[in-house]
Parts: C-alpha cells; structure tokens; sequence
C-alpha cells in the first residue's frame, strides 16, 4: 500500500513576519487537514540562515503539528546532527515522542553546508566524530539510566515513550553514513534510489552482528502538486517551484546525491525534467508511485493554492490509493 507524504519547509523569499506567520498557521491547519484525511506523514527539515526562511526548527514545527493532529506521523529528515547538542537534542525527542505517542520519526544527516557549521561555531572537519557522538549518546540517554559524557556523569530524563527508543534513522548518501548506521544498529535512509550503498550497508551490518533495515527512495520520488489544469498552474507558479529547486541544487556539490536534485535553470527544464511534477488526480494515480509526496506550499507558493492542491490529492486521489 502507499505511503503518502506531505512535505513543509515553509520557504517563502518574499516573505515579511505577518505573511510568515500565516504560511505556518495555514501548514499547521494543511497538516490537521491530511491527518483527518489519512496521509501517512508530514515531513520537514532543518537548514540555517537561508535568505528564503527556510524552516530552521523542525522539532517546534514538529511540536505544534502533534498538538493539531490526532495520527499522523511527523517525519524530520533531516536534521543536521552535529550542530545539535546531544543532551539538548535526547530531551526534546523525548518530550516529542511522549507528546505524540510515538509518532515521531527522526533522521539524523550531517550536512552539506559548510556555511551552516560556520555560521555555528562547529568544525566541518570533524563533523563525522560529531555525528559519531550524537548519535551514540542519544542511545544512551533514552535508557534513562545515569552514564558518562565528556567526563562527567549525567542523566536524561523523562524516558521516550516507545521501546527501545524513538524512530532514529541515519540519513546520507555515503560508505561512511552506511557503515555508521551499521555500527549502530540503526535504520539506513539513502539519500537516494542507492541500490549499491543499502547493500553496503547490510553487509555491514552482518560485519558488526547488528540488525536493519533501510528506509530508501524510489528510483522515481518527484515532488508532487495536484492541479486540475497543470498548464495554468505552471504558467502561473512554474517560479516557485524553480526558486526551491535552483536553491537546492546551489547547495550540491558533485559527491551529493539526491532524490529531489534538479539541473533546470528554466521553468521549462524543470518541467521537462519530472523531478518536480503538477499533475490531474488521474495523474497523480496513474503514476504509480510507491510514496507520494504532497509539496503544497513549494517555494513561497500561495497558501489557496496550496490548499487546492492538498485538497485534491486528499479527496480525489488518496481513498483510490487506500482503497
């Protein structure tokens, strides 16, 4: 069956704080909206210091999304794991997934933005011990139990609500993310369609005797937006889907590989492209995919239209999905 998914990260480059913060009250109602609907998750993510108010707080955004639903999961991916205190970090997810009642799932990346570890203090060169760090003490801190960090003994407190801790996937498109996944005994989330590097990562897994499982992109993952006249809407928004799409790419260097990279430099490269897609509901179905990712509010696109779209994938394409 699917796995429907409906993304925000609130960017908007001409946005002011009032229209700002409509963008995020209508996000937070879109999201009680698919929750009531059935979609499966709402995910987000985590850059800093992006011109266009790219979402910088995904566990907030996360808090005030279970606030307003009832079972929808939220899915953070991906947060940037060495730019996070540990402690800090093992309590908010924490306090989210008794919030919640375990409907947080948490992927953790390092990055691909030296300018966000500048802009923090943090060395880009040991961003992997960070990474290493993090993710080991997170483990630790959610048994409850007193432990040792950095020299000193400390204890994280309350326990998570699920057993034995909440959903933490190891996001990246690298040996090295696999193998830390591995080491771990953690879930794998490729960046990517990356047929070779999830078999890395079980022959790794075999290597240090620990268990898995992936969590990996379809070879096709476009971003979706519903339309009943997709001319119109290209014609009208096509630049808001090429503002998102041509900051992403600027962030890419060649060894980044991405499910949702584009090259298109025109709103008619990106159409031709297929990586972002408008398409009818017989579309959308028509398509096949194994999850489909709502993306209703892409690039500063208005909030009415985002509901057009949310509505339509809602009402006339998810119960044939489920059905």
């Amino acid at each position: 069956m699917p796995f429907s998914v409906v993304r925000f990260n609130l960017v908007d480059p001409r946005a002011t704080p009032d229209s700002l913060s409509e963008r995020y009250r209508a996000a937070l109602a879109m999201a009680a909206y698919a929750d009531e609907h059935g979609v499966d998750t709402v995910q987000t993510e985590e850059h800093h210091g992006v011109e266009n108010n790219w979402l910088p707080s995904p566990f907030a955004f996360a808090g005030a999304v279970f606030g307003a639903t009832r079972r929808i999961a939220v899915t953070v991916s991906a947060i940037i794991g060495p730019l996070h205190d540990p402690l800090r970090l093992a309590e908010d997810i924490a306090v989210l997934d008794l919030l919640s009642g375990g409907r947080l799932v948490t992927v953790a990346g390092i990055g691909y933005r030296p300018e966000e570890y500048e802009e923090r203090g943090v060395d880009w060169g040991r961003r992997g011990k960070l990474q290493d760090l993090l993710l080991e003490t997170l483990l630790t801190a959610w048994t409850g139990e007193p432990f040792t960090y950095r020299g000193r003994t400390v204890r994280v407190t309350p326990r998570p609500f699920t057993r034995p801790h909440p959903m933490l996937l190891v996001g990246g498109s690298s040996r090295a993310a696999a193998r830390r996944a591995a080491r771990l005994g953690l879930p794998f989330f490729p960046s990517a369609h990356l047929p070779e590097l999830e078999e890395y990562y079980r022959e790794r897994c075999a290597e240090y005797g620990t268990e898995g499982w992936t969590m990996m992109p379809a070879e096709r993952t476009p971003l979706l937006h519903l339309s009943e006249d997709p001319d119109r809407t290209w014609a009208e928004h096509g630049g808001h889907f090429l503002h998102e799409a041509r900051t992403y790419a600027s962030w890419q260097s060649k060894d980044i590989r991405s499910a949702v990279r584009s090259t298109a430099t025109t709103v008619a490269e990106l159409r031709a492209e297929g990586v972002y897609r408008v398409v009818t509901p017989e579309e959308c179905l028509a398509l096949g995919l194994e999850s489909p990712v709502l993306h209703p509010l892409c690039g500063g696109m208005p909030v009415e239209e985002g509901w057009r779209s949310l509505r339509l994938f809602c009402e006339e394409v998810l119960p044939r999905l489920t059905a």
